[in-house]
């Protein structure tokens, strides 16, 4: 049993690890507020996007087929866009995503690359032997368009030069403060429901004139609408994560408290017990004086008789 000395050590650790997880809640808890912010405000951003993207394609009809649009023939590769967390911290949020990743690559039998955003998703595929092509870790905590550009335009580079016939993005989609979860979303060849008007907009499509044409519109739109999917889906991971890291981080200061109301009793024991057993020794040592008083005495009183 750990000495009363050990256990009051002990205390004082689970109480600094408690005030720094109780300072990582309350940061996460602000930044989740920013992050969850930032998502509503893109979405409907997003929304319109592939609304005016749908009615352009539609319009461009037979004139083009865009090479963003068009399915190979044969695929023999594809590329990954991996979303984790720059840190841990945060429960499994960073292996969840990272093993959905590893095993959608395991089951895909095509040669897979890698390309990352985020340190932890990066060392997990590392770990096991991936190919990462690209790497555009330590994102701010704030990203803008321009932060997560560079990563799209790899993907879109190796998808039209052939390095790859497929690209897909891989993230944890934020669906609530209490639930999120892990998304598999082919990115490259666009699909046609990526660019269709949501089922709240049906009805007569509003009438556009294009200048210079819609083939050539099509051909700015899709890379931007391809950079918002990744953007959007970056926003999505960083407000999953800060609610994971909250989550996780209030589990570990409960977790913390109970830990030091158990190491009190067991230090309340402890020292009890190590007060009986002094008042035991001076007990002892008492009885002991008074025997030995005793034995002189008699001793004494028999020389004298």
């Amino acid at each position: 049993m750990a000495t009363a000395r050990e256990i009051k050590r002990r205390i004082r650790s689970v109480k600094n690890v408690r005030q720094i997880t109780k300072a990582l809640e309350s940061v996460a808890a602000g930044r989740v507020r920013r992050a969850q912010q930032m998502v509503e405000a893109t979405r409907p951003y997003s929304q319109r996007a592939r609304d005016l993207l749908a009615s352009v394609a539609s319009l461009a009809g037979g004139e083009t087929k865009h090479p963003l649009l068009t399915n190979r023939e044969q695929v023999n590769s594809a590329a990954i866009i991996l979303i984790s967390g720059d840190r841990g911290l945060a429960g499994a949020f960073n292996s969840n995503v990272s093993r959905a990743a590893f095993n959608f690559a395991r089951d895909y039998g095509k040669p897979v690359r890698y390309i990352t955003i985020g340190k932890k998703g990066r060392d997990f595929i590392y770990r096991r032997g991936g190919k990462i092509a690209a790497d555009f870790s330590g994102m701010p905590a704030r990203p803008t368009l321009l932060d997560t550009t560079p990563a799209t335009r790899a993907a879109i580079d190796d998808f039209l030069s052939g390095v790859v016939d497929e690209v897909y993005l891989i993230y944890t989609e934020f669906i609530s403060p209490t639930q999120q979860k892990p998304v598999v979303k082919r990115l490259l060849p666009l699909a046609p429901e990526a660019i269709a008007p949501d089922r709240a907009h049906t009805g007569p499509r509003p009438a556009y004139e294009f200048e210079p044409g819609p083939a050539e519109i099509l051909n700015t739109l899709l890379p931007r609408l391809t950079e918002m999917q990744v953007y959007q889906a970056v926003l999505e991971s960083l407000a999953s994560f800060y609610t994971a890291q909250r989550i996780a981080m209030r589990n570990a200061t409960d977790n913390a408290s109970e830990l030091i109301v158990a190491y009190t009793l067991s230090y309340n024991k402890a020292r009890q017990a190590g007060i009986t057993n002094e008042l035991l020794d001076i007990a002892g040592g008492a009885e002991a004086l008074r025997q030995a008083m005793e034995e002189a005495a008699k001793a004494e009183a028999a020389r004298a008789a």
